[in-house]
């Protein structure tokens, strides 16, 4: 294995500064914080080829920039010295738990002397330079699945509004209608007794908010649940084609069609079946209209309505919901392109180019990605 060396020893760190006397929206530099760019500025901090690390809030959210740039006071700039590949260190923050330095009691934070003293393998440059050029063509892969994945939903997207208009403001005068006369079931689950420690390895799966992204299953961390604790939620059987939709915290609103693979299937408590009548709407329209930015925007109004602090919709808001129900054969027509478009999608498998990509990441640091 490399031998290791403290940060000291081969790299820099610039702190940031306030960024007032120098902001220019004309401005040639670029102004990053913790989170991302901020601004342009007429003068710049950091050198090129910088890794930006946040002193305060994102600290665990490395960022490289490749061209001169102003770091707010909440930002640090990771310089490298001649024996460090600049972005050789860039790829080292990915893998490395910056909270574990948090001392703060409040906001997330860093300080410089402690930073200092992280130890990073080091490698001759040339070996450096290798392990990043095979992370970069790995990342360029991953975030070119995601860009393509992205324009297919707006592609998706811009077929729905071309047929059937904005749904909440409804400018084509479809019938409108509530979804307790649309759905033939409305309803949400509960957590097994015991919470995670009722899970199981395998069963029956057990959906939850964090499976469901918008217009997308997300398998990761789906949960298993044995036949007793099944039983106790068969009142929330989930079916094929049925519409899953989040109804509380951080992820509300957020929708999509349950995929027939991860049947037989319930829900907890933070998710609701919407079983529509098929004759009246199709699963694939619904979950687009429900999905739709203008429709989401209301949607979320319904959940924070009355200055809640917890984000949630309601069995009765969601039997009350009105929305548009255009005829059937156009809702077909529409699922059809949709079908076409999600055939597409599955030829990108976004999360294995991630999974590649974190394991490759994981692999360059132990020595292993590239002969010594």
């Amino acid at each position: 294995m490399w031998e290791k060396v403290k940060w000291r020893d081969v790299l820099d760190i610039y702190n940031g500064k306030n960024q007032s006397k120098v902001v220019n929206p004309k401005g040639r530099y670029p102004i990053y914080g913790s989170g991302g760019l901020m601004g342009y500025a007429d003068d710049y901090l950091c050198p090129a080829d910088t890794t930006i690390i946040g002193r305060k809030g994102s600290i665990n959210n490395p960022i490289y920039v490749k061209t001169e740039f102003w770091n707010v006071d909440t930002a640090f700039g990771l310089v490298s010295k001649e024996s460090l590949w600049p972005k050789y260190l860039y790829y080292f923050c990915k893998t490395f738990n910056f909270l574990k330095l948090d001392k703060s009691t409040t906001l997330p934070s860093l300080t410089k002397s402690d930073l200092l003293e992280i130890e990073i393998p080091l490698p001759p440059l040339l070996i450096q330079e290798k392990i990043a050029d095979i992370l970069d063509k790995a990342d360029e892969l991953r975030r070119k699945d995601k860009d393509l994945q992205a324009k297919y939903d707006k592609l998706a997207q811009a077929i729905f509004i071309d047929m059937f208009g904005d749904p909440v403001r409804n400018e084509k005068g479809w019938e409108v209608k509530r979804l307790n006369a649309l759905c033939l079931k409305i309803g949400s689950g509960s957590t097994p007794s015991g919470g995670n420690e009722s899970y199981k390895s395998e069963g029956i799966s057990l959906i939850r908010s964090l499976n469901i992204h918008q217009n997308k299953f997300k398998y990761k961390d789906l949960a298993f649940i044995d036949d007793k604790q099944a039983d106790k939620l068969k009142n929330v059987i989930v079916e094929e084609n049925d519409v899953l939709f989040n109804i509380t915290g951080a992820s509300v609103c957020r929708t999509t069609v349950v995929p027939s693979n991860v049947l037989p299937a319930r829900v907890n408590q933070h998710v609701a079946i919407l079983r529509f009548d098929k004759q009246h709407v199709v699963p694939f329209f619904a979950v687009r209209l429900l999905s739709n930015s203008t429709m989401n925007r209301h949607l979320y109004a319904i959940a924070t309505q009355g200055g809640a602090t917890r984000e949630a919709i309601t069995k009765e808001q969601l039997q009350k919901l009105e929305i548009i129900v255009p005829p059937i054969h156009l809702q077909e027509e529409f699922a059809k392109k949709i079908e076409i478009i999600n055939q597409l999608k599955a030829q990108i498998n976004v999360e294995k180019s991630e999974q590649l990509f974190q394991a490759l990441l994981q692999k360059a640091f132990k020595g292993e990605l590239v002969n010594k």
